[in-house]
């Protein structure tokens, strides 16, 4: 990630996509005792997570039913450093206002640009330094197409050269310096009508660099350098409701769990032409939502559709446990070795000791009176939490190192 460095947050579930957090250890509890308030400020509605580079925090957001806004703020103080903004509010069908008019999609930043799509499909490169928009690409306009059904949620993904996005109901790779198409594909596909739920993720898989998709009905494989499918599965989702980003284990297995039905092992491999073949090596009863897995120690542990934390087996799909207790629709859910940080979007955030025989939680503690659906933000002991009218910075440290 070209300018960001390895202590920042740069994009969705931090600089991995995997949502851990190295070079800090961690305290042995969340309490009050344990975290203090650096600073809070106001926003309008917005579901995206913060990100962190360059001594800079960007967030995202839906002001007056009206307008988008990208804002920068100073780590130390919370001071505003420059906004921008742009018309490209819509509103969601009347089924799913639940989920709210405001913008989804988390922004990603490689410490010189910041993009951001908003929730007609318009995505916008700006200057990290000033705000300055340097290009926006409307994938309606330039492809022909109708915006997301329900506002797009997917996540812009950086390399050295391009950005990738799930947009234009198809998935694209764009030059990062212009906005030009690099290429186009699963084009037309029946799969990303409405737009699809999911984020992109880097793998290698069978020895071959690609990008992972997940559309409405199908996990696939792209080819980095031409978006020629390599490989791809269905998925069984109910109304498309296939959110989580893909899960690679060891580099020869992709984990998935979808809204309707359930999670689900795969293996890619390579035959002799040298063409991927795909086999179900398990399938488990407990379905995903909105929540992405962690993978610790050979066992996924992730918040599902029951509104219970799960702990699966990733070699056998075997589920170790379940909670007695269920905790909300959503969970956002980072982790340091065997140590889980989950904010719910209910403002309780747990601290959770990975362990494959029983749920352990250490702590928790309620962070904030409104509704947290942004995913938590963690650099060094600071860590950084979208409300959804605003965002606080909290120092986490022993008591004895606050101050």
């Amino acid at each position: 990630m070209v300018g960001a460095a390895s202590a920042d947050w740069p994009q969705w579930r931090g600089p991995d996509r995997l949502g851990t957090v190295e070079g800090v250890e961690w305290p042995d509890a969340v309490s009050e005792q344990t975290l203090k308030q650096l600073w809070r400020i106001d926003l309008a509605p917005g579901y995206p997570g913060p990100i962190v580079a360059g001594g800079r925090v960007f967030t995202f957001e839906s002001l007056g039913r009206k307008d988008e806004v990208v804002r920068a703020f100073d780590v130390s103080n919370g001071q505003q450093v420059w906004e921008a903004s742009w018309a490209g509010a819509m509103r969601v069908p009347f089924f799913a206002k639940r989920n709210g008019d405001w913008v989804k999609s988390t922004p990603a930043t490689d410490g010189e640009r910041v993009y951001a799509i908003g929730m007609q499909d318009e995505l916008v490169c700006l200057k990290a330094a000033d705000g300055g928009i340097v290009w926006r690409v409307d994938f309606k306009e330039r492809y022909g197409t109708q915006g997301p059904s329900f506002g797009q949620p997917c996540s812009p993904l950086l390399d050295d050269d391009a950005v990738y996005i799930q947009a234009g109901m198809s998935v694209c790779k764009l030059d990062k310096k212009t906005g030009k198409t690099i290429w186009r594909a699963m084009v037309d596909e029946r799969q990303m009508m409405g737009g699809a739920f999911s984020s992109p993720v880097f793998a290698e898989l069978a020895g071959k660099p690609q990008l992972l998709v997940q559309t409405r009905g199908e996990i696939c494989g792209l080819d980095l350098e031409s978006g020629d499918v390599l490989w791809k599965q269905a998925i069984k989702a109910f109304r498309g409701m296939n959110i989580l980003p893909p899960t690679v284990i060891n580099k020869t297995d992709v984990f998935t769990s979808s809204y309707g039905g359930g999670g689900f092992m795969l293996r890619v491999t390579r035959g002799d032409d040298d063409s991927f073949n795909v086999e179900t090596v398990w399938q488990n009863k407990v379905e995903g939502y909105m929540s992405s897995p962690l993978l610790i120690d050979g066992h996924l542990y992730m918040h599902g559709r029951d509104k219970k934390f799960h702990c699966i087996d990733a070699a056998t799909g075997e589920t170790a446990w379940s909670s007695d207790d269920k905790y909300g629709a959503y969970w956002s859910t980072v982790h340091n070795g065997d140590r889980i940080l989950a904010l719910g979007h209910d403002g309780t955030l747990r601290l959770i000791q990975a362990d494959s025989e029983q749920l352990n939680i250490l702590s928790e503690h309620k962070v904030s009176d409104q509704e947290t659906w942004g995913h938590l933000a963690v650099v060094d002991d600071v860590l950084y939490i979208r409300e959804l009218k605003g965002l606080v910075a909290y120092r986490w440290a022993k008591p004895a190192n606050l101050n």
